[in-house]
Formats: C-alpha cells, structure tokens, sequence
C-alpha cells in the first residue's frame, strides 16, 4: 500500500493515478531527507544527501551517494508497494571499481530485496535478487551506459514478471518468484560508485 509523502520532497506527477515523484529541490542540502534510509548491505558506509547538480534534470538539486561498501541502498521509509513501478533518472559520476545506478523495490531488510542496476564501466544493464546479502542474477542485457551522463531506468513489477525499460525504451523483461510480498523501493548504487539521483518515482 502506498502511503502520502511530504510534498517537501515529492511532487505529484499527473496525469498518472497513485504516483509520486521525488526531485530533491525542495529538501535540505547537504543532508539525507527525512522520509529516506539509507544503509549498506555488508561492509562499508554510505554517504546519502542531497546536493546542487546544474546538470540535474530537474534543477537544481540531487540525492547522490559518495561513500562506499558492498551494496548501498536508500530506501523511502513510509512507502511499501507488492506491484507496481518504479523509475529514476542516474548519473554514475566517478568510481574505479564501479560506476553503478539502480532502483530497488519489494525491499525487506538490507539484506533482502530486488535490484535493478546500469553499470558504466561494464556496459550492462541487470535484475538481481538479494537474499541475506547475497546477490543472485536473473535477467540482463548488454547497453551502452555513459559516466557522468545522465539515463533513465524503469522497472515495472508484477507477481513474479519483472520489465526492465532503458532509456525510454524496453530492454528486457525476466522473473522471479523470490519476494513476493511488499516492500519498500528506492535508489541503489555500488561500490565505491558516486552516483547522482533525480526524479525518482512510483506507482501502482
């Protein structure tokens, strides 16, 4: 069930029904906004908050991520969806190891949840499952994905089916029948990726 969200940080998207958008530019600098969590799954420290990009899609601030670890999350706290989608615009900005974006839904705990994720260094585009911190693949493609340029990402879900749009366009779709209960969604990222976030939305 989707909750209501602050309007300090989410705007309502029209004309689609039972839909938000979060754009960051009325929230705090510096700081990660109160109706967000954000933590790792196994080792690290994630550093979320919000900051000035003149390149955002939506000006002029972001949600971007610059600390490090295995798998770092940012989850919206008061949303909990079983079907539905969710969509973000990325920018992966620096990393020597990865330069990773993604969206998370159906999300547990920090160990357990879906993840959909574009990798620049690796070209790649891929669905994922986390069990206990475990990362398992079940879907992905290969696509051109540009450091420090901004994309798009949409992953819609229903029971097991998962679609995956790219860019606008439909890149894949796959399933899995791992979670099938509701959870949280929100951003992810990889590593030691510093990613910038911006429009991230929901619906269902």
């Amino acid at each position: 069930m989707k909750m209501k969200l602050s309007l300090a940080v989410c705007l309502l998207v029209a004309p689609l029904t039972n839909a938000d958008t979060c754009n960051f530019d009325h929230a705090k600098a510096g700081e990660l906004p109160a109706e967000w969590v954000g933590g790792v799954t196994g080792n690290g420290t994630a550093k979320w908050s919000v900051e000035s990009d003149a390149t955002a899609p939506s000006k002029s601030q972001v949600l971007k991520q610059s600390g490090a670890g295995t798998f770092l999350w940012c989850v919206l706290k008061d949303v909990a969806l079983t079907n539905g989608a969710v969509a973000v615009n990325f920018k992966a900005v620096t990393g020597t190891e990865d330069q990773a974006g993604g969206v998370v839904w159906r999300f547990q705990d920090g160990d357990n949840y879906y993840v959909c994720r574009a990798n620049a260094l690796e070209n790649n585009v891929r669905i994922y499952h986390v069990v206990k911190g475990r990362r398992v693949q079940f879907g992905g493609v290969n696509a051109k994905v540009t450091g420090n340029k901004w994309h798009t990402l949409r992953v819609e879900f229903a029971g097991a089916h998962f679609k995956v749009h790219y860019e606008g366009r439909l890149l894949f779709e796959a399933d899995d029948k791992t979670f099938t209960t509701a959870g949280k969604v929100g951003v992810w990222t990889k590593a030691d990726s510093c990613t910038a976030f911006d429009d991230f939305g929901f619906e269902n």
